[in-house]
């Protein structure tokens, strides 16, 4: 699952109902090309991060494109206008002391440099140059298409990479590229200057990204150096999900059983998936979705005591991932080689009985409120991973959805749990897939486990 920050209100001022309520050290202004700025301020030791965000990722990919927006978050740390090369950029960020990094999910990618105090304006200029006038060499991309074509080599070598894929052809149909963050290895390896610079055109503009700064510094000083610095890029002039409309994911509209065969699969095991909420549509239902998640993943449960407890699954999970164009719920099992048939009936069963009165106490669910507040307190403390966190939500949601996370997970009562399930899992369509080792397909008959 990818992780939300969760982010603990009681830490701060009373909530006001329906006010989003900013911590005490966030800041944030806006400049006039609609680039967002937001600065976290944190004396808690001598670093700072500068991140920037963009809503670009897999969502925004065609086929043809698929797997480009991560590509492009490599080039992201080659050569642009002030330095002219990969070797004379990493000589910077040697000199200024930066760990940097970048990530690509569906609807997210993000570029940040964690370096000394000191050194944060230095920071900030050297993300200008970054964001706004990269070079897209041709010899570096031609290296950097082999570089990202082996990392997606390296999952394909997790013997369950083809269960994944697989269920994300089934869940997503004709739009599996805009959920397949990782690509394709032929569009990437085939991928030209040209087609960075089309995602460029498209969406990397000051009004559909935002920085985020954070860490030992002053919020004054930081807006005003960005206001110096970046008040130069110009706006798109559009929005770039009003020109290139995100497609709507259609409904499920039949339940599908698949099976996966690997020779590199030492175990079985099932992959359950429906289409959940999203922010767009069902804010209320994301949080009742993580919650049930978090639940369902402790051992003191009842769907962990009658499959893992009970010797007939060597693990089992629920997810969700908030996402604004339809979260993906996902069930994870992996059966006892010895009790397949009976992993799978144990399973159906159990789902059968998600939105039971009694299925979760009062207890697990105050204690799942209680463990999550706790959880993200500790997360708090790491400014740099928060930077993420709020970019990550900024890009699948807003900021107000951050700030009053944990207000609206305390709100969640059973009702809403069971209102959840009834809307997006019992009863609904849904894909169901198990991996197994061709050496087992007839010992276990997989064609009989989902028969209904």
């Amino acid at each position: 699952m990818i992780k939300k920050m969760l982010f603990c209100m009681s830490m701060f001022a009373v909530l006001l109902p329906g006010v989003a309520q900013k911590p005490a050290n966030f800041f944030n202004t806006k400049l006039a090309n609609g680039l967002e700025v937001l600065v976290v301020e944190d004396k808690s030791v001598p670093l700072a991060t500068v991140e920037i965000t963009t809503k670009n990722g897999s969502y925004t990919e065609s086929p043809e494109f698929n797997g480009l927006s991560h590509l492009y978050e490599h080039m992201f740390f080659k050569a642009n206008k002030d330095y002219p090369s990969q070797e004379v950029y990493m000589a910077k960020t040697r000199e200024l002391g930066i760990i940097f990094n970048g990530t690509t999910s569906e609807e997210k990618v993000n570029y940040f440099f964690t370096l000394p105090k000191n050194n944060w304006l230095a920071g900030l200029k050297f993300m200008n140059s970054a964001i706004r006038y990269p070079l897209f060499l041709p010899e570096e991309m031609k290296k950097e298409n082999v570089v990202v074509d082996g990392e997606f080599q390296r999952n394909e070598s997790n013997p369950y990479f083809p269960l994944f894929m697989a269920m994300n052809k089934a869940m997503w149909g004709d739009l599996f590229s805009r959920k397949n963050v990782i690509g394709d290895h032929t569009i990437i390896n085939t991928a030209t200057p040209e087609k960075m610079q089309a995602i460029k055109d498209k969406y990397y503009w000051p009004n559909n990204s935002m920085l985020i700064i954070s860490g030992d510094v002053n919020h004054t000083e930081v807006f005003a150096k960005v206001k110096e610095i970046f008040s130069s890029w110009k706006a798109s002039g559009f929005d770039p999900f009003k020109k290139w409309p995100i497609p709507e994911f259609k409904p499920l509209t039949k339940n599908d059983y698949f099976v996966v065969e690997s020779k590199n699969a030492r175990v079985p095991m099932f992959m359950l998936g429906w289409h959940g909420p999203d922010t767009r549509n069902d804010r209320p239902a994301t949080y009742a979705a993580d919650v049930f998640s978090f639940i369902l993943s402790q051992n003191s449960n009842k769907f962990q005591k009658e499959l893992v407890d009970k010797g007939i699954a060597l693990q089992a999970q629920v997810n969700y991932q908030t996402l604004s164009h339809v979260g993906p719920i996902r069930v994870i099992v992996v059966p006892n080689p010895g009790n397949v048939a009976a992993c799978a009936q144990a399973l159906k069963d159990q789902i059968a009985q998600w939105d039971s009165s009694d299925y979760i106490t009062d207890e697990q669910l105050a204690n799942a409120k209680r463990q999550l507040e706790i959880q993200n307190l500790q997360e708090f403390d790491v400014t740099s991973s928060l930077s993420h966190n709020l970019a990550y939500n900024w890009c699948t949601a807003d900021l107000d959805y951050f700030y009053n996370y944990v207000a609206n997970v305390k709100k969640v009562t059973k009702a809403d749990l069971q209102n959840y399930v009834r809307k997006y899992i019992k009863g609904k369509n849904y894909c169901a897939g198990l991996l197994i080792n061709p050496a087992q397909k007839d010992q276990l008959k997989p064609e009989t486990f989902w028969k209904e």
